[in-house]
């Protein structure tokens, strides 16, 4: 069940969201037992320090940090 808590979706919106919604479900049951979900490109830590790396300083250290 989808429940809109914020806003006011016109129709198309919504199907649009649903749509993305049961795709996303169904790459997930498409998936074979134990595989390991894809890695959003958005979160890769590669394309963060890309093109800015920190600065040498006394707290350079605490600017390299990225959880994985």
């Amino acid at each position: 069940m989808i429940k809109v808590v914020r806003g006011n979706p016109t129709r198309e919106e919504l199907a649009a969201a649903l749509a993305v919604v049961q795709a996303r479900a169904a790459a997930v049951e498409s998936a074979p037992p134990g595989a390991a979900e894809p890695r959003a490109a958005w979160s890769a830590p590669d394309r963060i320090a890309r093109g800015r790396m920190p600065r040498p300083g006394p707290r350079a250290w605490a600017r390299t940090y990225w959880p994985g």
